[in-house]
């Protein structure tokens, strides 16, 4: 019988890759785990947790602004960025820690450095090479840059947080959500902002309302946003980065340039196609319903794979790979995952929550469906002064009154959604919602108190 160095070996140190490799070696199992940059992956580092850091420190100036309505006065403190980078820092620096202890405590040995498949059961790192049962890769993904004219002088979202100087002129290129997220996030920190899109509409993929509406709501907040636009050049002058448009579009004079049009699987280098590892079109490593790709012994989730790119994916599918391969913990039946009604948020001002299907969606799957939409001005706002307003949505699939889409774009949007996610994974119906009472006054006793549909369709 072959014997290995260790039971798995994991590829990456992301959300997904600790999971899996924590929970696995809590089995009991021998686990060896590579990364060659701080642990944690994107979320932690660069992605979802100092983002939303930004976030709440951009709602500041808004909600100096604000206060004077409600018999606050005086003049609004002005931003340090160099302090908040500091403390950003310093929070990540301190949950990079934790991720090394969780993994230490539950005795994963951490390889530092660059891992490679030699072939089904091999791994090289620098000079050394590991022996495994099995292997699972978790390398996430990586910002795309297209090649323009000028793209060395582009920064990725990876840049954003230490940026120096502050950007006083700021062009975001792109229109999903981490474009419109940045370009949020500095407009209300004090840059001046131009966000283009080749696009008509931000956000694909997105219910159509909820596209609208948040462009409408960003440019009240002063994002410039240009639709239908794209960057034909980028130069450097004594004045800044001169943009140019295409199309004889005016161009853009700024500090700095963000470009956030897409992000790939994290392969380049991992010796896939030596070990026989299959890739689609698009470079992610095909997997089936185990996550197993194309070699049985290698394994393979989160964003790499390219199905759903939310850190909460990636939990989910390490679950299942670590009860597949060395069993559920005690009394626990295995997981299995389901990508239905997974709840997500955008982190533009005002924020996005969103579960289930579009209405364009809806339509094409349902055979009726019911709207149900609001749009309000928040109680919060009737002596704020702000001109904000509220969205929101409800799609009901007619032949069995389950609740199929639910949008809001507004504050907080994604703890309000959060709860209402749990309801429909539950199959909550219309009638149920109807029959809740809501907590008032709250935004959210509006997705429980709209009786009357806007409009019905076969």
């Amino acid at each position: 019988m072959q014997t290995f160095d260790f039971d798995l070996f994991v590829i990456g140190g992301g959300s997904g890759g600790v999971r899996a490799a924590r929970m696995s070696a809590q089995r009991g199992a021998r686990v060896g785990l590579a990364e060659v940059a701080d642990m944690g992956g994107t979320c932690v580092n660069v992605g979802c947790i100092p983002k939303k850091l930004y976030s709440y420190a951009a709602h500041y100036a808004e909600a100096f602004e604000e206060s004077h309505g409600f018999g606050w006065v005086g003049k609004a403190p002005s931003l340090d960025w160099d302090l908040l980078k500091a403390n950003r820092a310093k929070e990540i620096s301190r949950l990079n820690g934790i991720y090394v202890q969780l993994l230490d405590s539950a005795g994963v040995k951490i390889i530092k450095g660059w891992a490679r498949l030699i072939d089904a059961h091999t791994v090289e790192v620098g000079k050394h090479r590991f022996s495994a049962r099995h292997i699972l890769i978790s390398t996430g993904g990586t910002a795309s840059v297209p090649a323009v004219p000028g793209h060395e002088h582009v920064l990725t979202s990876d840049h954003m947080f230490d940026l120096s100087p502050f950007p006083k002129r700021l062009l975001v290129v792109g229109g999903g959500y981490i474009a419109c997220e940045f370009a949020s996030i500095f407009n209300g920190l004090g840059a001046q902002v131009t966000q283009i899109h080749r696009g008509e509409k931000l956000l694909t993929g997105f219910d159509e309302d909820v596209r609208s509406f948040i462009a409408s709501e960003m440019r009240k907040t002063g994002v410039q946003l240009q639709l239908g636009t794209q960057v034909e050049a980028i130069s450097q002058t004594s004045h800044g980065l001169q943009v140019t448009l295409k199309g004889g579009a005016e161009a853009v004079t700024v500090d700095a340039v963000l470009y956030a049009t897409g992000r790939v699987p994290n392969t380049n280098g991992l010796g896939l196609e030596a070990a026989g590892v299959a890739v689609n079109a698009g470079g992610a490593i095909q997997v089936n319903e185990h996550y197993q790709t194309s070699v049985a012994s290698i394994y393979a989730l989160g964003d790499v794979t390219a199905r759903i790119q939310l850190t909460p994916v990636a939990l989910g599918e390490a679950m299942v790979v670590v009860d597949q391969l060395f069993g559920p913990a005690a009394g626990k039946k295995p997981r299995s995952m389901s990508y239905d009604f997974i709840a997500t948020a955008v982190f533009t001002h005002p924020n996005i929550g969103t579960v289930g299907y579009s209405e364009a969606a809806a339509r094409e799957k349902f055979d009726s469906i019911s709207v149900y939409r609001s749009d309000f001005k928040a109680l919060k706002h009737t002596l704020s002064g702000s001109t904000e307003r509220t969205l929101m949505k409800l799609l009901v699939d007619d032949a069995t009154d389950r609740v199929v889409g639910l949008h809001m774009v507004g504050a907080d949007a994604g703890e309000i959604v959060q709860g209402f996610a749990v309801a429909m994974k539950a199959g909550a119906t219309k009638a149920v919602f109807d029959s809740t009472i809501g907590i008032h006054p709250t935004a959210a006793e509006e997705f429980v108190t709209m009786r009357e549909p806007v409009k019905q369709a076969g």
